[in-house]
This record gives C-alpha cells, structure tokens and sequence, in this order.
C-alpha cells in the first residue's frame, strides 16, 4: 500500500468559519497539533460537498499527515475521503459525521441534548412546542430533532407538522423564523432552536413584534455561544463546547500518527454536554 512522505501538516476541513463552534473547535485543534509539532491547514467548504470534495483532493496532494474533518449539510457519503485510506493518512471527523461513518469521529449525544431542551420547555408548562432547526440530512439535526420527538412522546404532548421549520443557521434564518412563527395560530408557547444564532435573531424580532420572551413564548437554544448572552433575557442553551471537541478529535489524530492507536475500525467519542438554564426559558421560578 503506498504512503506518502511526512510532511509535519495537518488538514482541517469544516463548513463554515463564521461560527463560534467552529472557530473554537479550530483553537482546540490547532492548540494539540502545535504541541504535537504540527501545523494545520484549514479548508473551508461553504457547505458545499462538491468544494468538500476538493478541498480533500488539495489536501491528498499537500501531502498532509492526517485530516479532521466536519461534513458539509450536503454531504451524503464518504467516497470523496476514500484515497486517504489508500496512503495510509488517518482521518478523524468531529461534529458532523455521515451516516456511513467507519472511521474515528467526536460527537456529542445531539438526540439526548434534544430531549433535555424540549424536556425542560414541557416542565416550564409549554404544550405546542416548535422547533427551528437546519437541514434533517445532516446527523446533528436529524439527531436534535429525533430528541424532540422522544421527549414529547413521552410526556404525552402533541406536534403540529407546521411546528418544524427547517432553514439556514444565519442571521436571516433567524428573522424569517420568527416571521413563520407570528403567522402560526395558535402561537407556540415553546421554541427549541439549534443553533444560538438563530436563536437570538429569532427572540430580538419577536421582542420587537410584541412577544414576551419567556412569558408568552419560552426559547431554548444550543451551542452555548457568547451571543446567547448579550441578548435579553438571556438564552437557555445546549453547552457545546467547541474548543474540547477539537482537542479531543486532535488528540485522537496524533494519538493514530504516533502509532499509540491502531485503528481497527468505526470508533466514536460522545462528549458530555449539558443544558443551561437562563432567562429566556424560565416561565416557572419553583
């Protein structure tokens, strides 16, 4: 099997760079390969799986040791990250992994963390709870939705199919959120939104409409980024902490290139991850 001379570089490929996770996970990755003497070098697909694809072909080229790697919302498979095999340079996925996944990757448990958001809205009295999510081909909301789903179910609260609204995780998802939910009758009186973003964009034009945020309708959030912060009252979110992620799915890399681990196949870390509780959810105080 042939290989490929070392190079000192490692290649990181993520959807987008205008996200807190991500610029977190990439400090975290970046903080594990220097120690490791290793550079990074990082690619961007704009969720795009064709400029995914590239962008593995350019690194295959470079020569890089290892890849870590988040899938784009287009992704479908792997075959684009076959050749790596070949030359025997490891990869290690984080966040986003495809449902075909053999390889090392690190997750949190998104399908738990749904059923603790929508869990706490149902325990705050909520009982036509909607979700914002983004595209439901993608692991981490298919997962985040499937946990909604399993919470209701068990607390014996219906769903309405208008309660799903899927779009992009960017300011203007946020807005027209938050329009598709004024046009909803009756209101819902819970929203689990996955991506803080959105979150916020969503809460601050519903404020502006008249909403009150949690009295009349309770949001919880997810990643945990500093923007759930700043806005008033302030978000219930998911911790996600981006900056462990990247350390931990580095170390898993350098752990391969040093022959501490022999890969033998499809192994997963679940990180923990927790819910926090703030002002935007807290309808009952008790």
């Amino acid at each position: 099997m042939p290989s490929l001379k070392r190079s000192g570089t490692i290649g990181v490929i993520v959807h987008r760079l205008d996200s807190h996770f991500i610029t977190s996970a990439l400090n975290g990755i970046e903080s594990v390969a220097a120690s490791g003497g290793y550079e990074i070098i990082i690619t961007t697909s704009q969720e795009n799986a064709v400029t995914e694809a590239s962008n593995a072909r350019m690194l295959l080229k470079r020569g890089v040791d290892g890849v870590i790697a988040s899938l784009s919302a287009q992704t479908k498979g792997l075959s684009h990250f076959e050749d790596f095999a070949m030359y025997q340079v490891p990869i290690v996925y984080f966040d986003r992994v495809a449902a075909t996944n053999k390889s090392d990757s690190v997750v949190i448990d998104n399908t738990r963390c749904g059923f603790l958001a929508t869990e706490h809205l149902i325990r705050q009295g909520c009982r036509r709870i909607a979700i914002v999510t983004s595209n439901l081909e993608r692991n981490v909301y298919s997962q985040r939705y499937a946990g909604l789903r399993s919470a209701l179910l068990k607390y014996d609260v219906p769903f309405a199919q208008d309660c799903l609204i899927v779009g992009d995780i960017d300011h203007e998802a946020g807005i027209e959120a938050a329009r598709r939910i004024l046009k909803m009758w009756p209101l819902p009186d819970g929203l689990f939104i996955t991506n803080d973003l959105v979150a916020a964009i969503c809460v601050n034009t519903l404020r502006e409409a008249g909403i009150r945020v949690p009295e009349d309708i309770a949001v919880v959030g997810f990643n945990n980024d500093p923007v759930g912060r700043l806005i008033s009252p302030m978000l219930t979110t998911i911790d996600y902490n981006g900056f462990e992620m990247g350390k931990a799915a580095a170390m898993r890399l350098l752990n391969q290139l040093s022959g501490k681990t022999v890969f033998m196949g499809a192994r997963m870390k679940v990180l923990e991850s927790e819910l926090i509780i703030r002002g935007s959810s807290q309808r009952l105080f008790g």
